[in-house]
């Protein structure tokens, strides 16, 4: 039987991009299934206890900094920490991965949605911008309709329901990886997702 890993994360969230290829792998290996997921942090944090970054303690600020320049020696993964366009919104991006997901399946919106991640921590662009979204549509070879589509109600609707839906199976931050009930909340979480896999393939 195959696995299914719930992918949940924010569009604009470093952590996320750090993790991404990562997942993708790890999924391919173990033949699992990945359910694409994108959710609104700014309605997660208000139930799980979270703060957004500029309401975070400055030690906390400035350790994440360390952190995020530390994982991305350690991964070989471009990332300027103090990006141009952040913080920045990720709704429109979300429901972008939604339209591609719903139209095109998991492994385009996976493909689109690291694009998306990249353009934020590797090539300082402005994910809330509508010319940015359609070039990365373009460059990971995507039909351009999908802009008008996520500005349409259903990607809305999914974004708002994996939201909810993300908010019920107890996740409280990006990227969480959900596998049956279990949670593995965080890119450096990602030996112990694959540990899950293995046992489930046994």
């Amino acid at each position: 039987m195959k696995s299914t890993i719930d992918y949940y994360f924010a569009p604009q969230s470093p952590w996320t991009y750090l993790g991404h290829g990562r997942l993708c792998e790890i999924a391919q290996r173990h033949g699992a299934d990945v359910r694409v997921r994108p959710i609104d942090l700014g309605q997660v944090f208000p139930v799980s206890g979270g703060l957004p970054l500029g309401k975070r303690a400055p030690q906390r600020q400035g350790y994440r900094l360390q952190e995020l320049a530390r994982f991305s020696r350690h991964l070989g993964l471009p990332l300027n920490p103090q990006p141009r366009f952040f913080p920045v919104a990720g709704d429109a991006a979300a429901r972008l991965v939604v339209a591609v997901d719903l139209n095109d399946g998991s492994a385009a919106a996976l493909r689109l949605a690291g694009a998306v991640f990249a353009a934020v921590w590797a090539q300082e662009r402005d994910i809330a911008d509508t010319a940015v979204l359609a070039q990365l549509l373009q460059e990971c070879e995507l039909p351009a309709d999908r802009l008008a589509q996520s500005q349409a109600g259903e990607a809305d609707e999914r974004y708002q329901r994996y939201t909810r839906e993300a908010i019920e199976a107890g996740v409280f931050g990006a990227p969480s990886y959900v596998v049956g009930d279990e949670i593995f909340w965080g890119q450096d979480r990602l030996d112990f997702l694959e540990r899950a896999l293995q046992q489930q393939g046994r």
